[in-house]
């Protein structure tokens, strides 16, 4: 668990909070002349602050984690996130977060992640969907190690005859459809969802205008997978965010037909904290 009441320096704080996470070569540059560290050590450095993010009213446990692309050198943070009164099994983990937030954010591959503490076994199985799973660097504050190592004899796509992996899969055509953004429909276009063949998204509108999107994100061991709503809502918190006083003024999802299985988990999740939301659901045929 990690400390974010102290010794976080506002400015980071802001630069984190202004870039969703999201930290590009030049950001990086400003945050090592705050904090005066280096390259080896950012990633680790960054770690208060990604657990900053962090919503957990039912453990009050704050995880931070750290993905990292060398392909566009980003960072790219993510923190957990639990909804009030709903099943545990509906919380997104640090490291899905991570992982959410550079898979949507233009990353090509995750190369190293950097975590705050030794990963869960769900978020090990989560990792081992990503397409280069078997040279994926991990940094604890502990030391170096890797997913190989971490979860020997793993299950994986290949186990059920998937030969496409997260970060590595081909896009959907989508055609335009009424009532959905082109944004939205861009995002449909990208969905990994090898297993049920189920493309579904997510857009939440504020009142403000803003917007955030989620893909539906699946797993070989199923129970891992991350739903385009749970997707949605961890972006929405690491722009800042607090969930349960977030201005929503909309919130769709989109989902194909004969594949349908995510609207009772998002009902589910925004009723945690909003009962006022109503969701605006669309059924897409695809060919």
């Amino acid at each position: 668990m990690v400390d974010t009441d102290n010794k976080l320096n506002p400015s980071v704080l802001e630069v984190c909070k202004s870039a969703n996470g999201v930290l590009t070569p030049d950001l990086q540059n400003h945050i090592k002349s705050l904090l005066g560290c280096d390259n080896t050590q950012l990633g680790q450095v960054l770690l208060p602050y990604a657990a900053s993010f962090a919503q957990a009213p039912i453990s009050s446990f704050l995880v931070g984690a750290v993905a990292y692309d060398k392909n566009t050198e980003c960072y790219f943070l993510g923190a957990n996130l639990e909804f009030s009164h709903r099943a545990l099994s509906l919380v997104v983990h640090a490291e899905q977060a991570a992982i959410n937030n550079a898979w949507l954010n233009g990353a090509q591959e995750i190369t190293r992640m950097d975590i705050t503490a030794a990963p869960c076994g769900y978020c090990r199985q989560f990792m081992n969907e990503l397409k280069n799973a078997k040279q994926l660097k991990i940094t604890l504050p502990t030391g170096e190690t890797s997913l190989s190592q971490l979860l020997p004899g793993d299950f994986g796509p290949t186990d059920l005859g998937n030969q496409e992996a997260l970060f590595g899969s081909k896009s959907i055509e989508i055609q335009n459809i009424d009532g959905l953004s082109e944004e939205l429909i861009k995002h449909l276009s990208q969905v990994y969802a090898p297993y049920t063949k189920n493309v579904s998204a997510a857009e939440l509108v504020t009142t403000s205008g803003k917007r955030f999107y989620g893909r539906y994100i699946e797993n070989a061991a199923y129970s891992p997978s991350l739903s385009p709503m749970q997707s949605a809502l961890s972006q929405l918190a690491m722009s800042g965010e607090i969930l349960a006083e977030a201005k929503l003024e909309r919130a769709t999802l989109v989902e194909t037909k004969g594949r349908e299985n995510q609207r009772a988990v998002t009902e589910a999740v925004i009723s945690s904290f909003n009962d006022a939301l109503e969701l605006q659901y669309h059924v897409i045929e695809l060919k």
